[in-house]
């Protein structure tokens, strides 16, 4: 019985991998993409130049965590469908360069959530599996710094698209941006 039991909490966590493959090598394709409809700003194409590094290194991770786990799975319907649907937007013209980075920018944290999973679901295993999953720890944490990298490309295509104009992005900037934070969270507070 506990033999059952390890094999379907395996197995789970096998098919939740096979899930982060197929966002991995959709990330690859979409910063390929990106790469080209971003050509002349240095600097996102540099930030998508260390994206896609880090996310060939990534793949080998989840590549290294499976194989680990001694157990493969495919993906599930949904992520396969989803990933079709995306690789469809992100090589057509229906998105702009904002909308397309924008959808990036989802899809890191619908990886970054999926590898915690991961991590979470391990350790519940009373940490017979969480050594097996250590690389993804590695994946989410680069996929979260990208988030944050592919926000500075969301201000700039979308201030310039929504107003034709440059986003600020001096210091006097980033605290305004930070007070009207700070004016949503007490806002929110104090709403009843």
């Amino acid at each position: 019985m506990a033999a059952t039991l390890e094999t379907t909490k395996k197995n789970a966590i096998a098919r939740k991998l096979a899930d982060m493959k197929a966002l991995q090598n959709l990330m690859i394709s979409n910063e390929e993409k990106l790469l080209e409809a971003c050509k002349g700003e240095n600097k996102v194409t540099e930030n998508l130049n260390d994206m896609l590094e880090d996310d060939r290194k990534s793949l080998t991770a989840i590549d290294e965590a499976i194989s680990d786990l001694e157990m493969t799975s495919d993906p599930s319907n949904t992520v396969e469908s989803m990933v079709g649907t995306i690789e469809e937007l992100m090589s057509g013209s229906k998105l702009d360069v904002y909308e397309k980075i924008m959808q990036h920018e989802g899809l890191k944290h619908q990886l970054v959530m999926t590898g915690l999973l991961v991590h979470k679901a391990a350790q519940a295993t009373d940490g017979i599996l969480q050594k097996l999953v250590d690389p993804i720890n590695k994946v989410n944490f680069k996929n979260r710094a990208h988030q944050e990298q592919l926000k500075s490309a969301i201000y700039l295509y979308g201030t310039r698209q929504l107003v034709g104009e440059e986003p600020e992005d001096s210091i006097w900037s980033a605290a305004e941006d930070a007070i009207a934070a700070l004016k949503g969270t007490f806002g929110g507070l104090t709403e009843g």
